[in-house]
């Protein structure tokens, strides 16, 4: 027998092992998958399209590399797993040749103020290193370069044991740290207005806080009122020095309030903890609105805003301190790196140079390291995350892309395009979830799912190559080569917004007129100064002449946030005036009808299912005996509206609940006209009490514009509102545009998408480059003017997109 027989292998030169090439998913149903099942190749680049909501993100992230990341984690010990997510095995009957999965979603990176780009590569840990190696004058180690490293100091007496006796030895002990200790590393040191705080002329009990989370009678409100260190019937401005110094100020103290061993903390400091220390972008609405009112934040004026100590800023190579690298753009940090010839650390600056590199690579060159990481668009932060797998030496392994043309020109979605081809050239499984035709082109091989949306979509309506989605008669396969025409006539403005001097972040003293009336599309390549001219000009009315306009409404990009028990009824504000509407048919309390407050079945808490945990293993959600999933009592299940209990009515869809609420016993205009709003950004088939968290990101998106569409305002911002869209649902945003055009408000959009651009009436093209090389207004006028004018890169690639 030959060694290849003994060893298994075939004689006719095909090893057993090549022959697994392909992974197999047979019968999946997680969300809204209807028993899919595909066979992906491995070594290619396969990209999942299909209407948004259509189940694309619940084959590739719900079922393919969540199984992988949960096989993974199932390698290590009990004790490592305990400290890890517990991952359930996806509702799949075969998983098949799965490899390791690495995702690279969009996700918003850590909003802690702390996370810059710089720590989140690991860049920073390396400039650490080569500070502390070829800096002058010598600090310390790379700790002493660190803004998240206090200076520490210490002294005592240790007692030494030696033969027969022991012996007191006096030590010291310091370790040299970056920090800055008047702001802490943040950069910035914030002044509270105290006013803000609370009502000095009442009493606690009179209802003097005036902080969102701190209503009468709850927890936050009676650790103050119960504590005994203040008289509660006594206004606050009679408060004696004391009293003023435990409310405001006392160090977090142990005591025993209402029964219950709490920590006691003056309010100031506490304010401090629960709201400061976030990153502003990361907080909550009607928060943010009261840090913006209660507090000043500006720049530390010992560190001047570099986060870092004397010591620190002191110690420099070729005339730059750490601070002044990172705080450069990294394109130009790259240029400075590759100038070092020091053979000493040539091992680090080949690493270095590396990193730096892949960022102007993956047109992220106009960042700077010190640039705070929660401030990063999705794009921005899912494009970040790729810059450690770019020079990785594993091969063999799943790359999993959420739409990793987000917030992209068109100029730089080819360069994109060449990033995910070196990924699968190297020997890589490349999986991507994507809308845009370009980078849909490029792709081995395609999965279309559909037909529609939520219960009308999660099946597999195409499979194959893209010359055969192109004839294959399905949504995408349709629209694949749609493009937008220049309309024939344009909008005239009834007036203008002058920007005048705008200098934020990387403008360059811009002045331009943004015309009110018309849809204005403001765009450029990723870096010009888009979100700058727009957010910090237009929205906050910093150098708008005559200050921000009333009614200014701002739909940015963050993501909506929202956990089980949130649905589109409650983010919508919809489920008020149905509550109240079956209140009043019935003549019992509103608060019966909301499955978070009294009408809660009481076994499940609202909930709808029974969560038991398990440790280490997964935790396993029943449906709830008592109430079936239904979430409420079953005698508030016996009240009814136009013939439905409450259940039923959130168990419809957005289409029919809106027939339901128009007309008869349940005519409801003010859910009518929620549900008007949902159906025009395209959400008709979401049924009501769908829970936020199986939406995708296209839906929250869309669900997010409703919502804000509600309020009254002149002028409506949008940030790239396509985000997560299909090509067939950018033509119904297009309408959405233009009937708000018409019905006398002002959009602007920052945007990308050529569509888009092709529809507007007036386009503003920052550019030409990103960075310091942006910046300018490079044109203003028509999109036909802009086609005909081809100077700039918008222009070229707008005029290959109509085929002028």
């Amino acid at each position: 027998m030959s060694g290849a027989e003994r060893a298994g292998g075939k004689t006719d030169g095909h090893h057993p092992a090549d022959s697994h090439d392909l992974i197999r998913v047979h019968g999946a149903r997680v969300n809204n998958l209807k028993d899919v099942s595909v066979e992906l190749p491995k070594r290619r680049l396969t990209v999942f399209t299909g209407v948004s909501g259509s189940g694309k993100s619940s084959l590739v992230f719900g079922t393919v590399a969540a199984e992988s990341q949960r096989l993974i984690n199932e390698t290590y010990s009990a004790f490592v797993q305990g400290f890890m997510p517990t991952l359930s095995r996806p509702d799949v009957d075969v998983l098949d040749g799965l490899t390791t999965a690495i995702i690279v979603d969009q996700q918003r990176m850590g909003a802690d103020p702390r996370s810059t780009v710089g720590t989140a590569t690991d860049a920073n840990a390396m400039l650490r290193i080569l500070f502390s190696r070829l800096g002058d004058p010598h600090i310390g180690p790379p700790p002493a370069f660190s803004f998240n490293v206090p200076t520490v100091h210490g002294a005592g007496a240790i007692t030494v044991e030696r033969g027969e006796g022991s012996k007191a030895e006096k030590r010291t002990y310091s370790r040299a740290g970056g920090m800055c200790p008047r702001c802490e590393g943040r950069g910035t040191v914030s002044d509270i207005d105290l006013g803000q705080l609370y009502d000095d002329g009442k009493s606690l009990n009179e209802g003097a806080l005036t902080i969102p989370g701190y209503k009468p009678g709850g927890w936050n409100y009676r650790l103050y009122t119960e504590s005994g260190l203040v008289d509660p019937d006594r206004p606050i401005r009679e408060y004696t020095e004391k009293e003023r110094h435990a409310f405001l100020y006392l160090e977090p103290t142990r005591m025993k309030i209402a029964g219950i061993n709490m920590t006691y903390e003056g309010l100031v400091l506490r304010i401090q903890k629960s709201m400061l220390s976030k990153d502003r972008a990361a907080l909550q609405p009607h928060i943010r609105e009261f840090v913006d009112r209660a507090v000043a934040f500006t720049t530390c004026p010992d560190c001047d805003g570099t986060r870092l100590t004397a010591a620190a800023r002191s110690s420099k190579i070729r005339g730059l301190s750490i601070a002044d690298a990172c705080s450069m753009q990294i394109s130009d940090l790259a240029a400075w790196v590759r100038e070092l010839d020091e053979p000493s650390v040539g091992p680090l600056l080949a690493s270095l140079r590396q990193v730096l590199d892949s960022f102007t690579e993956i047109g992220l060159g106009y960042l700077s390291l010190d640039r705070p990481a929660g401030t990063l668009s999705g794009g921005e932060a899912q494009r970040v995350k790729m810059i450690r797998h770019l020079g990785s030496s594993l091969t063999d392994v799943t790359y999993v892309f959420d739409e990793p043309t987000t917030g992209l020109h068109p100029h730089d979605i080819r360069r994109m395009n060449d990033l995910l081809l070196r990924l699968r050239d190297k020997g890589n499984t490349v999986l991507v979830v994507e809308h845009k035709p370009e980078t849909i082109a490029i792709a081995d091989h395609v999965v279309d799912l559909g037909p529609g949306a939520g219960s009308a979509g999660g099946t597999v309506c195409f499979e194959g190559g893209v010359d055969g989605l192109r004839t294959s008669g399905t949504i995408t396969g349709r629209h694949f080569d749609d493009r937008a025409a220049v309309k024939p006539e344009v909008r005239t403005p009834t007036g203008v917004l002058e920007i005048r001097g705008a200098t934020a972040h990387n403008l360059r003293e811009v002045d331009v007129d943004v015309p009110l009336g018309v849809l204005t599309v403001v765009t450029g390549v990723a870096g010009s100064g888009k979100s700058s001219l727009v957010h910090g000009s237009l929205v906050s009315g910093a150098a708008l002449k005559g200050g921000a306009p009333e009614g200014v409404v701002a739909i940015d990009q963050s993501p909506i946030r929202g956990s089980r028990r949130s649905n589109p009824a409650t983010y919508s504000g919809l489920l008020e005036p149905i509550r109240k509407a079956f209140a009043k048919a019935n003549g019992v309390k509103p608060a019966l009808f909301s499955a978070n407050s009294e009408g809660a079945c009481p076994t499940c808490n609202g909930a709808g299912v029974v969560y038991t945990d398990l440790g280490i293993m997964a935790g396993v959600a029943t449906v709830c005996e008592e109430c079936e999933g239904k979430r409420f009592q079953a005698a508030v299940l016996e009240y009814r509206l136009g013939g439905r209990n409450i259940a039923e009515v959130l168990a419809l869809s957005v289409d029919e609940a809106e027939s339901f609420f128009a007309a008869g016993e349940a005519r409801t205009p003010a859910a009518h006209t929620v549900l008007k709003r949902l159906s025009d950004v395209g959400l008709g088939y979401l049924t009501l009490g769908q829970p936020l968290t199986t939406l995708s990101g296209g839906e929250r998106q869309r669900l997010k514009l409703a919502a804000r569409m509600a309020e009254k305002g002149g002028v409506y911002v949008l940030d790239e509102p396509t985000a997560g869209l299909h090509l067939a649902d950018v033509e119904q945003l297009l309408g959405l545009l233009d009937r708000l055009v018409d019905s006398g408000k002002s959009v602007v959009v920052v945007e990308h998408h050529q569509a888009v651009m092709a529809h507007a009436d007036w386009i503003i093209d920052l550019g030409p480059g990103a960075g310091h090389d942006g910046g300018r207004i490079v044109f203003e006028g028509t999109p036909a003017a802009l086609i005909a004018d081809r100077t700039t890169l918008t222009g070229r690639h707008l005029a290959e997109y109509v085929g002028a």
